[in-house]
C-alpha cells in the first residue's frame, strides 16, 4: 500500500494543498541522489524526487542548484497544476466513473466500513459521488485525508518547487506522461488491487507516517539501495503491478531520454526516486543500453 500511495502522489498532491503542519524535520545536510548522462553537446540530469514534503524541508544543495541553473528545460512525470485543476479533473471524470458499480461500502469487508464512513465524512466529498466512482478513483480522493493528516503539502513537493523555479525564469517545463495517461495506469489495475488501495486510503496515518519518515531519511541521505529495497518489497507479491506501474513506465522514459540525447542542450529530469533505484530503474536501463550514467551527488 505504501507503494501505491507514493505512485499516486503526483496527482494526489492536489488534494494535500490544505495541509498546515510538518511531521518530519530536515537533516542538517540533505543530499538526495543526482545523476548525469552526457555526450559532447548534451547533458541530462536525473533527479529522484519526493512528491510531497513537510513544510520548510530543506533539500537543495549547491551542486543541485548548479545543475538547475544550467538546464534549459525541466521534465517531470506529469504536470499537476494546482492553480488550474481543470485538466486533472477532466482526466478523472473521463476515467474514474462507471455505471452499475456496487456502493463503495460494499467493496470493503464489513470490518472496514465504519472507518470508510469516517474517512468519507472527513473528506467532505459527497458519498453518493464516491459510490459512482471506480474503486481506485475513490481511493484517490480519500488519500487526500492521509496526506493532510501527515502535514504534507503539495506545494512543498520537489516537482512544484522546481516548476516554479523554471517558469519564473522563462524556462520550459514538460511532462513524460499526461494526467490522463498516468491515471490510466491505475484504471487498468485489477479490482482486487483497487480494493486493497481503498483499504489503504482509510488507514490511520500513524503507520504511514512512520514509513514516510524512513523513506524521507533514505532519500535525504541519497541511499538508493534502501529506496530500491523498499520498492522491491512492495512489489514482490505482484509481478503484474511491477510490470504495469514500474517496468513499462521506466522503459518508456528511458526511450525518451535516449531520443533527447540526440539533441543538444541541458535538461533536468525529476521523477519519483523509486524509478531511479534498483535493477529495473531508468538508470539501470540506460547503462544496459551503453550509456555512462555518472552520479554527481
Amino acid at each position: 500500500m505504501t507503494l501505491f500511495k507514493r505512485l499516486f502522489a503526483p496527482l494526489a498532491a492536489l488534494l494535500a494543498i490544505g495541509a498546515t503542519s510538518a511531521q518530519a524535520k530536515a537533516p542538517q545536510a540533505a543530499h538526495p541522489a543526482l545523476w548525469e548522462v552526457s555526450d559532447p553537446d548534451t547533458t541530462i540530469y536525473l533527479f529522484g524526487t519526493i512528491h510531497l514534503l513537510p513544510e520548510h524541508f530543506q533539500w537543495r544543495t549547491a551542486k543541485f542548484d548548479e545543475a538547475v541553473d544550467g538546464s534549459q528545460q525541466l521534465i517531470v512525470e506529469t504536470i499537476v497544476d494546482e492553480k488550474n485543476p481543470a485538466k486533472i479533473m477532466s482526466a478523472m471524470a473521463s476515467l474514474g466513473f462507471a455505471n452499475g458499480l456496487p456502493p463503495l461500502a460494499q467493496r470493503l469487508p464489513p470490518s472496514k466500513r465504519s472507518a470508510l464512513a469516517a474517512a468519507i465524512k472527513s473528506s467532505g466529498f459527497p458519498p453518493q459521488a464516491l459510490d459512482k466512482m471506480k474503486t481506485w478513483a475513490a481511493a484517490f480522493i480519500l488519500l487526500g485525508n492521509q496526506f493532510r493528516a501527515m502535514g504534507l503539502k503539495g506545494q512543498e513537493g520537489v516537482e512544484i518547487t522546481l516548476r516554479d523555479n523554471f517558469t519564473t525564469r522563462g524556462k520550459s517545463v514538460g511532462e513524460l506522461e499526461s494526467n490522463l495517461q498516468q491515471l490510466g495506469f491505475f484504471d487498468t489495475l485489477p479490482e482486487t488491487a483497487q480494493r486493497q488501495l481503498l483499504e489503504g486510503s482509510i488507514d490511520q496515518p500513524d503507520a504511514m507516517t512512520k514509513e514516510f519518515r524512513g523513506m524521507l531519511a533514505a532519500w535525504s541521505r541519497g541511499d538508493v539501495q534502501d529506496i530500491a529495497k523498499t520498492f522491491n518489497r512492495d512489489l514482490s507479491a505482484s509481478p503484474e503491478l511491477q510490470d504495469a506501474l514500474i517496468k513499462r513506465r521506466n522503459a518508456n522514459w528511458t526511450k525518451w531520454i535516449e531520443q533527447r540525447m540526440t539533441q543538444p542542450g541541458q535538461v533536468m529530469i525529476a521523477v519519483g526516486a523509486g524509478h531511479l533505484a534498483g535493477p529495473d530503474s531508468v538508470i539501470a536501463l540506460l547503462e544496459r543500453d551503453g550509456y555512462h550514467v555518472r552520479r554527481v551527488q
